[in-house]
């Protein structure tokens, strides 16, 4: 017994060994074997459209936007498809919601930029936003919204980021203190009867 402990005991190196080899090449061969991810510039190199275009997070990934989902849908084809009189946020009439829904997720919801440029505290004009907003700006990869904004959202929305942009309007706070809880639960009165007996 004594001799086949010994044994064990000089050849454990060699397994030890064995065992760390096969670890390198089992992890180099899954590493070799995984499909690397395609970014989606790719796709906008494509399709010709930035990401925001169809991505609302500027990175590419996050929810995608309406026009996003149908260009998936048909098989992402190389032209991004056009959504013609449907508006961005129906209903919404806020410049500063607006503003959240449709520009902050590249400008960052203070106007700080983030991927795309910063508006807090640079002047910016109206007429300049209002046109950039319509337009977009394709060197930038800011899509372009003509069509997605009824007239009194995008005059809200210009309006918004021209208060941004002088300093008038104060960009919303990280955070908002809410009230604490309160759970009140009323007596319940003799024993609990369960369901269904």
């Amino acid at each position: 017994m004594k001799r086949l402990i010994l044994r064990l005991i000089h050849c454990l190196p060699y397994a030890a060994l064995v065992a760390i080899a096969f670890g390198a090449w089992l992890a180099v061969s899954l590493w070799i074997g995984t499909p690397s991810a395609h970014a989606l510039p790719e796709y906008a190199t494509r399709t010709g459209e930035p990401c925001a275009t169809c991505h609302v997070n500027p990175g590419g990934g996050g929810p995608r936007t309406l026009r996003g989902l149908l260009w998936s849908a048909r098989g992402r084809s190389d032209q991004v498809p056009t959504l013609p009189g449907v508006l961005i946020a129906p209903g919404v009439r806020d410049g500063a919601e607006l503003y959240l829904i449709a520009c902050a997720a590249c400008h960052g919801t203070k106007g700080e930029g983030t991927f795309g440029r910063e508006l807090s505290g640079t002047s910016l004009r109206e007429g300049k936003i209002r046109t950039t907003v319509l337009n977009g700006r394709a060197r930038s990869g800011m899509p372009a919204f003509e069509g997605q904004f009824t007239p009194d959202q995008l005059d809200a929305l210009v309006t918004f980021v021209a208060g941004l942009a002088s300093g008038e309007i104060t960009p919303p706070p990280d955070s908002y203190p809410l009230p604490p809880a309160e759970f009140k639960c009323a007596p319940v009165a003799g024993p609990m009867k369960r369901r269904g007996n």
